[in-house]
């Protein structure tokens, strides 16, 4: 009878085992960060279909168009949108209970030389330009109003040049500085709910952070409808540094902004900003050391975002898995890079359990 009980109860136990860790394996980024902030993931229409919309439903719970809603790819010609594939995202983001990030209104690449030109091929004025830019953000927003909770209003402002302020766009050449707060002017009034983001890379480094916060401090001087800032984040297994991060949490957070890390991927390269030719005999393999600094960068940053869970309120990967990455292709074209979480199987790296790991 004791023998009875003995195997009865080691039946149960290795069946509650067997439960807790088919339960565990369907866990997601988005389920162990469902007390901190939302995980969100760039997506393609690729991404939308087969076996990475399966992974990309298990894991998160946000997404950002990656191409699909910038200006050119949306709004080619003056009288033509393109509304298909931002709308297919939008779709699937309801379909399936997922808060979606618009990504972008207002940047100086990826726009149609028509926005710029005038029927003869010259630069037009500021009040054309600036009427053709509340044409497109007012149509665009309103288009998603209730749909999309946040827009990356502006992206990449501020110059790279440490003694250059505002990048000098067509943008900035024809209208000055106006055209910054009126994006976000056009963006609020097309639809008052929406969270309305600044966007930029480098933010943590000292001297773009420098000028980025200037920025932000200028337009809430003047009540410009701005509510957050947005890092993002296509960092390397060399960089930030654990006090650049916390620096630059720190100081924007002060300005009373939400913060959100919207492009977040871990190159294992250098970070590089011009576009070049491959090396002859340069390597692209991730190595165990390379594996290990991805994996301690990984858990140091998720460490410190979980930390200041107060001020971080989302959170997206740029693309889904190593598969397809955009560091393919920039700056190094034909490069294999591997700076997501999940490999070309879309299995789970190490990394994984290092952003997992709540230690």
């Amino acid at each position: 009878m004791k023998a009875s009980l003995g195997i009865f109860f080691l039946g149960i136990l290795i069946s509650c085992t067997a439960w807790c860790q088919s339960t565990e394996g369907i866990l997601g980024l988005k389920d162990y960060y469902k007390d901190y902030f939302p995980i969100g993931v760039a997506v393609n229409n690729r991404t939308l279909s087969g076996d990475e919309s399966r992974l990309l439903l298990r894991e998160f719970n946000s997404i950002t168009p990656e191409n699909a809603m910038k200006m050119d790819a949306l709004h080619p010609r003056e009288d033509v949108y393109f509304w298909r594939d931002a709308d297919s995202m939008v779709n699937f983001a309801q379909n399936h209970h997922l808060k979606i990030r618009g990504h972008n209104l207002c940047w100086h690449e990826q726009v149609p030389d028509w926005m710029f030109k005038d029927e003869t091929g010259n630069l037009v004025t500021k009040e054309v330009l600036l009427k053709r830019l509340k044409d497109h953000i007012t149509t665009v927003v309103s288009r998603y109003q209730g749909k999309i909770y946040a827009w990356d209003v502006l992206n990449e402002v501020i110059g790279d040049a440490d003694d250059e302020f505002i990048r000098n766009s067509l943008w900035y050449q024809i209208c000055g500085e106006e055209y910054i707060a009126k994006a976000f002017e056009y963006a609020h009034a097309a639809d008052p709910q929406a969270l309305l983001f600044y966007n930029d890379y480098n933010s943590e480094r000292p001297v773009k952070r420098d000028k980025i916060y200037r920025l932000l401090k200028k337009l809430i001087a003047k009540h410009v409808p701005i509510h957050g800032i947005g890092l993002q984040a296509h960092w390397s297994v060399f960089e930030p540094s654990e006090k650049e991060l916390r620096e630059a949490i720190e100081l924007y957070s002060s300005l009373g902004l939400q913060i959100h890390f919207t492009e977040l991927d871990m190159s294992i390269y250098p970070w590089e900003k011009n576009k070049r030719p491959k090396k002859v005999g340069e390597s692209e393999v991730l190595t165990p050391d390379l594996e290990q600094k991805q994996i301690d960068q990984y858990g140091k940053i998720f460490s410190i975002f979980r930390e200041y869970k107060k001020n971080i309120t989302s959170v997206t990967f740029w693309n889904v898995s190593d598969r397809y990455t955009w560091l393919d292709y920039y700056p190094v074209p034909g490069r294999k890079n591997y700076p997501l979480l999940f490999d070309q199987q879309l299995q789970r790296k190490k990394a994984y359990q290092a952003v997992i790991n709540f230690r």
